[in-house]
């Protein structure tokens, strides 16, 4: 199963930015989407798909600790 995974972009450097996911600092590529530090972004297979609103950060969070209880990842 491939999952999506949200994160908040700390840094951007022409077309790659570090995404902090929970603690995980990760490059990701940003050609898809404008970024800036501190939006709220979601991560698929190393490109950022689309920033977040606070509310769908908020349901994501909740949805990956869903996922964390019953071991999908």
């Amino acid at each position: 199963m491939c999952v999506a995974a949200s994160g908040t972009v700390l840094s951007v450097s022409g077309r790659d930015a570090v995404v902090d996911f929970h603690g995980n600092e990760v490059t990701a590529k940003c050609g898809l989407v404008k970024v800036k530090p501190g939006d709220q972004v979601l991560v698929h297979a190393g490109c950022i798909l689309q920033v977040l609103s606070q509310t769908e950060m908020v349901e994501m969070t909740d949805l990956s600790d869903i996922f964390a209880e019953v071991g999908a990842y």
